[in-house]
């Protein structure tokens, strides 16, 4: 219908591409960032505070200054206090510290001090034009011999850097494997077409949402990273499929309705997986998580649909150019695809043994680090050294010790001797700094600031949380009557990843339970549902190693810290249905095969041939794409890319084209084996139309 439609079905993606756009323009974005933890302490805490001390259950800024000659200096106190004179005048604003008015905001040799900056919501509910204007203010007084940095949340969040030259170097080398594997720049540029009508229809759909929505505002960057490199990926295999069909001589109606009718359907029940894997996070309940999986799964689900409609039209109205290049290179003889492909399948079926335990060995190795794998949120320390949040963490470290860039709070309801009794009992535990003198907000309410000895992204920090939490506060909670909540940024992270951790399993459990199901109808196999899971598992596997070598433990000179706390949970499912896509255009092409010949190797070295190269050149694309954010600054896109590029290198290159047909060489014909009674009670899935 879209082929024989083919203006119809143009002309409605282009019309649909420009409404959402110049809609999302006309009304801007709100995107809005939700990390609360409902049943969390530090969630908890933070509802006390809203609850009974509002000024004090906002986020904070801190105006980090330095002057070699010492703050006390006529002319630079005089610059300083001017500069915070003029800040409680600022939006949102509650009260200004200065630290002329407290001896513990300045460094022993005096030349290092902070403002403390409240106001009066937390960062995500802070309008960035507004952070903007105070990070202005403050800035002001730089110069003279006096450093102004400022640090915080909402800080952080005005500077992330733009990913737009990544998104640029994944498209450019996406067209040049595309040149490389067509010989043709008009051919190339088809799929990548797909992939930004898809992309830039999502966005424009993301940004409409975000006014009914909560939807986190790194979700616009990790939706085009995926969109692009699925949607290009998507539309190959379909393109590819076409020139096949055109190259045996069928013509160009023909061909683009095979090519649907075959990869199309791969690429739907591909797509399916993806996006059952992604709204399977939604069920986790973790706020800002819930909006980036529906959003990722929207932009999965219109790169399918491109790839199933507008392909088929662009066939329509430019095939013919293609028709011609295909045909012109059938005359000179290179029309036969995959004979290097086949030649490198009879190698690996000689050798199956070796080919199927020496990889899985080696993957299997580099997946081990992953077992120490550490979740919790980029700060301050990870952020680049020319922003001014990291200058300011490290002149607080310098001057106060590393623990001062992440503080806990205790929360004590209680009277003031029991917050004393806290304080105490803190002061008295190992791993802790100092401690500051408990701030009352009337009504039997205090809150404690608590500051560790080691930096946030510590794991003797995350220690000291548990610490704190399980040992020191239910003793003087007992000894005292009082109640006691322990929150702050870094235990609030701290819940996050415990959060994501406890519930992984369950998420993992259905993913991989549904994909091994939905495997059983299509190929009506035992063994294959149950090899791919494993396969995909150990891709995601070395995935999450190898990111846990570079990311955590500094591997390739990174920036040591730990692993966002999202992030694995979003490359599991995209990878794993990912791998799926890739699982069932190689083992459609096998089963095709089997069922004219019923010989297995055959069928293995067949289904290689046709689709080897195909399979490689779409794993390159999306490695290209996804490695591409290696270079856009912001940390959690370079692992989210990156974590992505290792997986689908290990899948694409690794398992799909060396272990896979080792494995099933070794299964033989007991690779297509299915019990009569259970094929009797199963329903007949086609994916691909032979």
């Amino acid at each position: 219908m879209s082929f024989r439609r083919r203006w119809w079905a143009l002309v409605g993606w282009i019309v649909a591409l420009v409404a959402v756009s110049l809609g999302s323009q006309a009304v801007g974005d709100a995107y809005h960032n939700d990390f609360s933890l409902p049943g969390t302490e530090s969630q908890k805490a933070l509802d006390v505070l809203q609850e009974r001390a509002p000024s004090q259950a906002g986020t904070s800024v801190q105006i980090v200054l330095e002057a070699k000659g010492g703050l006390t200096e006529a002319a630079t106190r005089q610059r300083v206090e001017s500069m915070l004179a003029a800040m409680k005048k600022e939006p949102h604003v509650v009260s200004v510290v200065s630290p002329y008015g407290n001896t513990g905001a300045v460094s022993e040799d005096g030349t290092i001090g902070y403002a403390t900056v409240a106001l009066d919501k937390q960062s995500e509910d802070i309008p960035a034009a507004d952070a903007e204007q105070i990070v202005d203010t403050a800035q002001k007084a730089d110069g003279g011999g006096l450093r102004v940095e400022l640090s915080g949340d909402p800080v952080r969040a005005v500077q992330s850097e733009d990913s737009g030259s990544a998104e640029g170097i994944g498209i450019l080398a996406a067209l040049v494997i595309l040149v490389l594997l067509f010989g043709s720049l008009f051919a190339a540029v088809l799929p990548v077409v797909i992939a930004l009508f898809a992309v830039g229809s999502t966005l424009g759909l993301i940004i409409l949402a975000s006014h009914l929505a909560t939807i986190a505002n790194f979700t616009a960057p990790l939706m085009m990273l995926v969109g692009l490199g699925v949607g290009i990926d998507y539309a190959l295999l379909v393109f590819s499929r076409f020139r096949s069909e055109l190259s045996t001589g069928a013509d160009r109606e023909a061909a683009t309705t095979k090519a649907i009718d075959t990869a199309g359907r791969t690429v739907f029940f591909a797509g399916c997986t993806v996006i059952v894997a992604l709204l399977g996070l939604v069920v986790l309940g973790l706020g800002s998580l819930q909006g980036v999986a529906v959003a990722v799964a929207l932009t999965v689900l219109l790169t399918m649909v491109a790839s199933l409609t507008l392909l088929p039209a662009l066939l329509g109205v430019f095939g013919g150019r293609i028709e011609k290049q295909v045909r012109r290179r059938v005359e000179k003889g290179k029309g036969t695809e995959g004979e290097r492909w086949g030649r490198w399948s009879a190698a690996v079926q000689r050798r199956a043994w070796v080919a199927a335990l020496v990889p899985v060995a080696a993957l299997a190795a580099l997946s081990l680090p992953a077992l120490d794998m550490r979740l919790g949120f980029a700060d301050s320390g990870t952020d680049s050294t020319s922003t001014t949040t990291r200058q300011a963490y490290d002149l607080l470290a310098k001057g106060f010790g590393p623990g001062f860039n992440g503080p806990l709070i205790v929360v004590a309801e209680g009277d003031s001797a029991a917050a004393a009794s806290a304080r105490s009992a803190l002061q008295d535990t190992e791993g802790v700094a100092a401690v500051l003198p408990p701030q009352s907000s009337g009504d039997d309410l205090s809150t404690i600031i608590v500051f560790p000895e080691s930096a946030p992204q510590d794991a003797a920090t995350n220690e000291l949380v548990g610490q704190l939490r399980d040992d020191v506060l239910p003793s003087v909670a007992r000894d005292t009557g009082a109640n006691f909540l322990l929150g702050g940024s870094t235990a609030t992270a701290e819940d996050f990843a415990d959060a994501v951790a406890n519930r992984l399993p369950a998420f993992v459990a259905v993913v991989v339970g549904l994909s091994v199901l939905l495997l059983l109808l299509v190929f009506r196999s035992i063994l294959i549902p149950l090899k791919a899971a494993a396969l995909n598992l150990l891709s995601v596997g070395v995935s999450m190693g190898v990111m846990t070598l570079v990311f955590q433990n500094g591997a390739l000179g990174v920036q040591e810290g730990p692993i966002e706390a999202y992030v694995p949970v979003l490359i599991f499912a995209i990878v794993f249905g990912l791998s799926m896509d890739y699982e069932v255009f190689l083992l459609s092409r096998m089963h095709e095969e089997w069922e004219r010949s019923h010989d297995p190797a055959l069928a293995i070295r067949q289904g290689l041939a046709t689709t080897g190269q195909v399979v490689t050149a779409a794993g390159a694309i999306m490695i290209v794409v996804f490695g591409a954010f290696m270079f856009s600054g912001d940390r959690m896109l370079m692992q989210f890319g990156f974590g992505l590029a290792v997986a689908v290198f290990v899948d694409a290159v690794i398992i799909r084209c060396l272990v896979l047909p080792a494995v099933m060489q070794l299964f033989g014909r007991y690779a297509w084996w299915l019990p009569g009674s259970v094929a009797k009670r199963l329903p007949k899935v086609a994916i691909e139309h032979g």
